[in-house]
């Protein structure tokens, strides 16, 4: 069974080796049907230090790195 990918938004880059990314995705209401906006934020593996806040970027679902760090980052796309 493949990793899961997912692109989401740099916010804090503070943590030696660590950034933190903001998934958005847009779900619907499970009642009213109304489109709702679900922010999720991930602890990801920056080896490198290279991602600024504001980045663009790729990660996927890793075996768990430290108490928080579940990804890691596969890309950085802008």
């Amino acid at each position: 069974m493949p990793n899961k990918e997912t692109i989401g938004i740099v916010v804090s880059n503070k943590m030696n080796k660590t950034i933190i990314v903001i998934v958005k995705k847009q779900i619907p209401h499970k009642k009213y049907g109304k489109i709702i906006t679900k922010t999720n934020k991930y602890y990801a593996d920056d080896p490198h230090n290279t991602c600024k806040i504001g980045d663009l970027v790729k990660i996927q679902e890793t075996k768990p790195l430290s108490k928080k760090k579940r990804w890691k980052l596969i890309k950085l796309i802008k």
